[in-house]
């Protein structure tokens, strides 16, 4: 059985969250105003401009990454960079990362709603966040790092 923990982010993490994303296209997925190669100094910016920066360890070893990229406190928090390594995947470490964000949400920000969005080439954020109570509530066009037409999803659920 695998052994999950979460705790804040520091500084020393982001040489391995930076790791997390494996090319261009998983960047723009959880982390869309990056630009490739990700660097420590781009992460650093967002951290820095974020709520609630958070590693998921798997086994003793970082997998995951996510934050809030807005926090409005009494009514919503809004999930952004969220990341998953590669070797940690289909392992619940997702679902596991999402569950800690929300308690988080609630408990230090009395939110009321998480709020997150999904572009449509994400098929296993697409997947996994209804599977865990999310509803689709509109839809935007947005232009990807290639400039191609993509859709973003947008997800909301009540906490």
């Amino acid at each position: 059985m695998p052994i999950l923990r979460h705790r804040p982010a520091t500084a020393d993490d982001l040489p391995t969250v930076v790791a997390i994303p494996q090319h261009a296209d998983e960047l723009f997925f959880c982390y869309p105003k990056g630009s490739w190669p990700f660097t420590v100094a781009q992460l650093s910016e967002a951290v820095d401009q974020r709520e609630a920066s958070t590693v998921v360890e798997l086994d003793g070893k970082i997998a995951a990454f996510a934050n809030f990229y807005t926090c409005v406190p009494g009514e919503y928090c809004a999930l952004g960079n969220v990341m998953v390594a590669a070797w940690a995947r289909g392992q619940g470490v997702a679902h596991y990362l999402i569950e800690q964000m929300e308690h988080i949400a609630r408990e230090r920000f009395s939110a009321r709603e998480m709020q997150l969005s999904c572009f449509n080439a994400n098929t296993a954020g697409l997947l996994l966040y209804p599977a865990m109570g999310y509803q689709v509530v509109g839809v935007q066009e947005r232009r990807n790092h290639l400039g191609q037409r993509v859709a973003l999803l947008q997800f909301r659920k009540p906490l």
